[in-house]
């Protein structure tokens, strides 16, 4: 298990070691109405750093690019040793139809934009935000590897589409010799476990590490609402809401999610410790997963988060865990499963499969 930030793990197929809980800052900033002061963001920043945190993730239009500018300031002359991340797609003018998107323009100026608000001459990890149907793959991948080749970016991710997508661009990276992809970023917890269907074992098997976002489920796992927050989902952007809107909008707080968030709250009792650090713990223990983003307001809720890379749990824990939100595979994943496929598959014969113990 590991036990602190500065136990740094290798992202995806690359060298570049980042530590285990990627700090998200999502909250940098009060222009969208929930998030943290100056002053409070550089707190929770620098409380990261020096305890040995190097891996930070942030977008182009994270209340409306003030987080990339709180990063560039509080970076100050410690840049070289943190990896940056940010991400592009999302239009900061609304009226021109090229702002936002996958292709290369809409890239090309977020990421100038970007480099600008950091204050710095590269960024380490640069992510295709959300996938807008519209681009060719290969327009992306080589306008991607063009900045790799100028130096602007280093390494390359993807956040936010399908795995067939996400696999059939890596093949392509590869056969073309660009730049591979080495991180996806897409939305995994005990409330949302659809990824582990497609997106999860495809990231292990083409080498990009998974860093999962929202892993408290927008507040839903650290017992942050009742079923009397229960409504309906409100309509909108992150910008126009409350946080409760937000853990709405998303998904997360329904029934199911309240249920789970429960027994989550139950561990954690018996424990002694948080339920975000049950929910972020048991986050860890898949190892496909490089580093979930902990998003904090304040000070003393990132203190909390850190707090799971000391929690181990138990296998009654875990089964308990593992239980209450578990989800349905789908075809072809329980077709292949049942006792009657694999006999027809393979008779007699036993296969010993080491790949995928």
């Amino acid at each position: 298990m590991t036990k602190a930030l500065d136990h740094y793990r290798l992202l995806g197929r690359s060298g570049l070691r980042v530590s285990p809980l990627s700090l998200g800052t999502m909250t940098f900033g009060s222009d969208w109405g929930w998030g943290a002061d100056e002053a409070e963001a550089r707190r929770i920043f620098d409380t990261y750093v020096d305890r040995g945190g190097n891996f930070i993730d942030t977008a182009n239009r994270y209340t409306e690019g003030t987080s990339e500018r709180f990063i560039g300031a509080f970076a100050g002359g410690r840049r070289d040793s943190l990896v940056i991340a940010t991400k592009y797609t999302l239009p900061m003018q609304p009226r021109d139809p090229n702002s936002g998107g996958n292709h290369r323009k809409s890239m090309v100026r977020s990421v100038e934009d970007s480099l600008k608000r950091l204050g710095t001459d590269y960024i380490d990890l640069l992510y295709l935000h959300a996938w807008d149907n519209t681009t060719p793959v290969e327009e992306v991948l080589r306008a991607m590897d063009d900045l790799v080749r100028a130096g602007k970016v280093l390494y390359l991710g993807l956040s936010d589409l399908p795995a067939w997508q996400v696999s059939r661009m890596q093949a392509i990276a590869d056969l073309r010799g660009w730049s591979p992809l080495v991180a996806l970023q897409i939305e995994y917890s005990l409330i949302e476990r659809t990824g582990e269907r497609d997106l999860v074992p495809m990231a292990a098997e083409m080498g990009l590490g998974v860093i999962p976002w929202s892993p408290l489920a927008s507040g839903v796992l650290a017992g942050k609402y009742s079923r009397a927050d229960l409504g309906p989902q409100p309509e909108g952007s992150a910008a126009e809401g409350t946080r409760r809107d937000v853990a709405a909008g998303n998904g997360s707080l329904t029934e199911r999610g309240l249920v789970i968030a429960d027994t989550v709250k139950d561990i954690a009792s018996e424990l002694g410790c948080s339920p975000s650090q049950v929910a972020l713990a048991w986050t860890l223990l898949n190892p496909a997963v490089t580093a979930p983003i902990i998003g904090a307001r304040t000070l003393g809720q990132l203190q909390d988060n850190l707090g799971a890379l000391d929690l181990a749990l138990d296998d009654a824990h875990r089964t308990r865990l593992d239980t209450v939100s578990a989800i349905e595979l789908g075809f072809p994943h329980t077709f292949l499963a049942r006792p009657m496929t694999k006999a027809i598959m393979t008779g007699d014969v036993r296969i010993e499969n080491r790949r995928h113990a």
